[in-house]
């Protein structure tokens, strides 16, 4: 894993910035411009899209549920920071 960590963190880094241009095009459309509409509107976008595919491939992977919520959890809490950063940025 060490030799492919650079293209391992490129990658998530790039995915991290597609899924918060997402997020900013939707809450813009929305038009959130209070935070409360924004983490609420965020936390929905993670529970429907995020959450559910997730949950999903844990399932066929017969993945232990401890480890989908640490991974589950982690998203919720960048989705909610975006949302965050997104809605207070004007």
């Amino acid at each position: 894993m060490k030799k492919n960590a650079g293209p391992a963190y490129g990658g998530s880094f790039v995915a991290s910035l597609i899924s918060a241009f997402t997020l900013a095009l939707i809450l813009h459309g929305l038009r959130a411009e209070d935070l409360h509409f924004g983490l609420m509107a965020s936390f929905h976008i993670w529970l429907g899209l995020v959450a559910t595919v997730q949950f999903t491939g844990a399932l066929f992977t017969k993945q232990s549920m401890k480890l989908f919520g640490i991974n589950t959890g982690y998203q919720l809490v960048c989705y909610l920071v975006m949302g965050v950063i997104l809605t207070l940025w004007r």
